[in-house]
C-alpha cells in the first residue's frame, strides 16, 4: 500500500511512538503555535556528535533543500541513530530536522522505513510553511530512508 493510498489516522499509525506523541501535539496547536514550538526544537536541536564534527564528508547533503542540510544516519543495537546538520540560521527547517531526528532516533529499520515522507503534513506544517521550503522538507524523509537501507544491506 502506497502513502498516498493511506488515512491521515493510518499515516499517523505508521510513526515510531515518539514520532507520533510529537504529531499528535502538534495537531492539536493552531498553526502559529505550531511555528513557536518549530522554534523550540529547533533552539534544543542536540548538535552534532565528534565523530562527526570531524568527518563532515561523512554526512550526505540534501541537494533539494535551499538550507544546506546534511544527514547521516547509522544502525546501532538494532536501533537508527540519525544525525542532521542545518545552520541555526534556518530555524524552520532546524526545528523540522530537530523533530525528525528525536520521533525516529532508536526506531527499527523497517519502522523508519514504514513512515510517511510528509512528515510535514502530518504536523500540519503545510498551513504554516511556504510550499517551496515544504519540498526540500517532504524530501528529506527519502535521503533518511535511502541511507537506512543501505545500512540494512551492508550488515545483512
Amino acid at each position: 500500500m502506497m502513502d498516498f493510498d493511506l488515512t491521515l489516522e493510518e499515516k499517523i499509525d505508521r510513526t515510531p511512538p515518539p514520532l507520533r506523541e510529537i504529531i499528535e501535539d502538534f495537531r492539536s496547536m493552531e498553526p502559529r503555535e505550531r511555528l513557536e514550538s518549530l522554534l523550540d526544537f529547533s533552539m534544543n536541536m542536540p548538535e552534532l556528535p565528534g565523530f562527526l564534527h570531524d568527518a563532515r564528508d561523512q554526512m550526505e547533503q540534501v541537494h533539494e533543500c535551499q538550507t544546506p542540510i546534511f544527514v547521516f544516519t547509522d544502525i546501532v543495537n538494532a536501533g537508527v541513530q540519525v544525525y542532521i546538520d542545518v545552520p541555526k540560521e534556518s530555524p524552520t527547517v532546524r526545528g523540522y530536522a530537530a523533530i525528525v531526528q528525536e520521533g525516529l532516533e532508536r526506531a527499527e529499520p523497517d519502522t523508519v522505513l514504514q513512515t510517511p515522507d510528509d512528515i510535514h503534513y502530518l504536523l500540519g506544517l503545510h498551513e504554516a510553511i511556504s510550499p517551496l521550503r515544504l519540498r526540500g522538507l517532504h524530501v528529506l524523509m527519502a535521503y533518511l530512508k535511502r541511507q537506512v537501507t543501505a545500512q540494512m544491506a551492508k550488515s545483512e
